[in-house]
């Protein structure tokens, strides 16, 4: 089974804003984590019930990840893989048009607005899941406090505090 560390977005059914957000060129490329340089994976597009998912992979980063072939994994500590993620969200501000986006840890259960609001209220309303990204109306529709911080225009989120040490990270 593969364990993913990844940016995954929401693109609702938005298919223009998803192909659009595919198709630009992250600068840069390759991306820092302590003294390893790690390139992106191109982004995969995928339908998911009625929304359109799209995932941004560092290369060699995440576990038994079909993408990454044969290649050896980067042992990352957590504070390498935060910085991973803040890059990450970097590339996600240069997007528009999604409906949730988040960087982590096979993030994609956590982008469904039904999941969401049935599954996740309590976490949502106490602010505990950092990082993620909601549009304003997502935000709205929620009943979300104001402590939420604006990401960039049309968008809030509880801020990502960064990875822990795990049996995922090499510390």
């Amino acid at each position: 089974m593969a364990i993913c560390f990844e940016l995954v977005v929401n693109f609702g059914d938005d298919a223009e804003a998803a192909h659009t957000a595919a198709r630009i060129d992250p600068r840069p490329r390759v991306l820092r984590a302590g003294a390893h340089r790690i390139p992106l994976h191109g982004p995969t597009m995928a339908k998911v019930g009625s929304y359109i998912e799209l995932s941004i992979l560092p290369v060699a980063v995440s576990w038994h990840c079909g993408l990454d072939g044969s290649l050896p994994r980067f042992q990352l500590t957590a504070a390498e893989l935060t910085e991973l993620g803040h890059q990450l969200y970097e590339l996600l501000a240069q997007f528009h048009g999604y409906v949730a986006a988040k960087v982590g840890w096979d993030p994609e259960s956590l982008l469904d607005p039904a999941e969401l609001r049935c599954d996740w209220s309590d976490e949502l309303n106490d602010g505990s899941i950092h990082g993620l990204v909601l549009c304003e109306e997502l935000h709205a529709e929620l009943e979300l406090s104001a402590d939420y911080e604006v990401f960039q225009p049309g968008y809030r989120w509880i801020p990502y505090r960064g990875e822990e040490p795990s049996n995922l990270t090499a510390d």
